[in-house]
């Protein structure tokens, strides 16, 4: 686990479900916390300090400042603002993006040379815009993408099924939102393909499966209904992010990326696609065999992100 210092940038609710998942999964060594409002900031790292003498192992953990990001492993941007009233997607697009900008701005100018990871919203843009303005490889920029969604997903098969959620191998593909879609031509359980295990499961049919894609789609609005937001859930995404990432492991998982020709559809953006995760970031992009349902999906999955792209001038 080669400098395994991580900064938040964001002491919301995301940037600290994500902090306090790792300090419960003891994931880094050291920790900083970085936000706007400093002095929260500091009450954050306060309390999370107060918690380490039940932790996994020992971490240094304090608030700080943009120098910090210089010699961290891994940056991660969790901050953003929500919707007003009345504003247009556009213009809180714009908005966030002013305020990615601003960020990547400033953690370049700390000399930082590790891995961005971008989880404010909308993710998928607002890596791409953390990407362009940071001027690192595209390997060392990563967006959190679907890879919630696919947890969501593989939550919801494993009710049905009876199985491990972690026997699950199912994919949600394309963009973190309304026009993401589910992989079933590749979706397994354990070494069994999802056609085999309904052909063996006559209460179950794909029209259950249709109706998991619709919940898994409309999760976070029915979460966001009941408690305003969500936020444990893509903490302990993140996590697993970070782990792959300090312990090498090459794993598999569905986050943004820029699709380099891998899939046909639009290049030029950030989208949820099957990566290869280790110590350098995506070590490469995953070619799934889609069928032409799923192709027409992503290619307009793509479009639609390249539009809001478009939309702010990037």
């Amino acid at each position: 686990m080669q400098n395994s210092k991580v900064v938040i940038v964001g002491t919301g609710f995301v940037g600290m479900s994500y902090a306090y998942a790792l300090v419960n999964q003891g994931t880094v060594e050291k920790l900083v916390l970085i936000d706007i409002d400093k002095e929260k900031a500091i009450g954050e790292a306060m309390d999370l300090n107060h918690g380490l003498a039940f932790a996994p192992r020992k971490m240094n953990i304090k608030a700080g400042s943009y120098s910090d990001c210089k010699d961290a492993g891994l940056v991660v941007i969790t901050a953003g603002v929500n919707q007003k009233d009345g504003e247009t997607r556009t213009h809180l697009l714009s908005r966030n993006a002013g305020i990615v900008k601003s960020i990547v701005k400033d953690i370049m100018n700390s000399g930082f040379n590790g891995i961005l990871l971008v989880a404010s919203n909308p993710v998928d843009v607002l890596a791409y815009v953390a990407w362009k303005e940071s001027g690192l490889d595209k390997s060392r920029v990563i967006g959190s993408g679907t890879i919630l969604d696919t947890a969501r997903l593989r939550y919801e098969i494993s009710n049905i099924v009876k199985i491990d959620t972690r026997n699950v191998h199912a994919y949600i593909l394309g963009e973190h939102g309304d026009s993401e879609f589910v992989c079933w031509s590749s979706a397994n359980i354990g070494a069994k393909s999802i056609n085999d295990v309904l052909n063996d499961m006559d209460e179950i049919s794909f029209n259950d499966l249709d109706k998991i894609y619709v919940k898994v789609r409309d999760a976070a609005y029915e979460i966001i209904k009941r408690k305003k937001a969500t936020y444990w859930g893509v903490g302990m995404s993140l996590v697993r992010i970070t782990k792959a990432i300090f312990n090498n492991e090459n794993s598999i998982m569905p986050v943004s990326v820029l699709n380099t020709g891998e899939y046909n559809c639009e290049k030029d953006v950030y989208i949820g696609l099957p990566a290869v995760i280790n110590r350098k970031g995506v070590h490469h992009i995953v070619k799934l065999p889609l069928n032409a349902d799923e192709t027409n999906k992503l290619k307009n999955s793509a479009t639609i992100l390249r539009n809001n792209l478009d939309s702010i001038k990037y």
